[in-house]
């Protein structure tokens, strides 16, 4: 859908589009509130803006949304489609990188008591893995920053996705 077309969604239809992109209703009602948007460039700063800091709530709505790295969506809240496009750079039947991605999966979980969560769009297997392995050292401040960060860049692609 174009811009146009996203400006002149009804409410609800936007609604939801927005909440496949991040389910926070705060973001998904300052996203749908911002309009109409003259440019793409005015679409990601709003929802750049309001995605920037996510409360606890937020935060643990939006991981809900994502399956682990390395493993297919299964939940009720996983958004299949986008999480298989963006996890195209990691082949499941590659079972060195199955092995090393729930190594580090659990070494997270049980560091931060969530599930790790990146930008898997465009990058390998190998670069996933070194940025989990990079990011277990840091502290709990520092990695929730991260993983908001990781949720805002992955919201703006999908957002992207539908506004294009």
């Amino acid at each position: 859908m174009t811009l146009e077309d996203l400006n002149a969604l009804p409410a609800a239809e936007l609604e939801e589009q927005l909440t496949a992109c991040l389910p926070v209703p705060r973001w998904v009602a300052t996203v749908r509130d911002g309009r109409p948007y003259a440019a793409w460039s005015d679409l990601e700063a709003t929802a750049g803006a309001a995605a920037a800091h996510l409360d606890d709530e937020e935060l643990g709505a939006a991981l809900a949304g994502h399956p682990r790295i390395g493993e297919r969506a299964a939940g009720p809240h996983h958004n299949a489609a986008a999480s298989a496009r963006e996890q195209a750079g990691v082949d499941p039947a590659d079972a060195e990188v199955a092995r090393a991605l729930a190594e580090g999966n659990a070494a997270y979980e049980r560091r931060f008591d969530r599930v790790f969560l990146i930008r898997a769009a465009g990058r390998s297997a190998p670069e996933i893995l070194a940025e989990l392995d990079r990011r277990l050292g840091n502290d709990d401040a520092a990695e929730r920053e991260e993983t908001v960060t990781q949720l805002r860049e992955i919201a703006l692609l999908r957002l992207r996705q539908v506004a294009s």
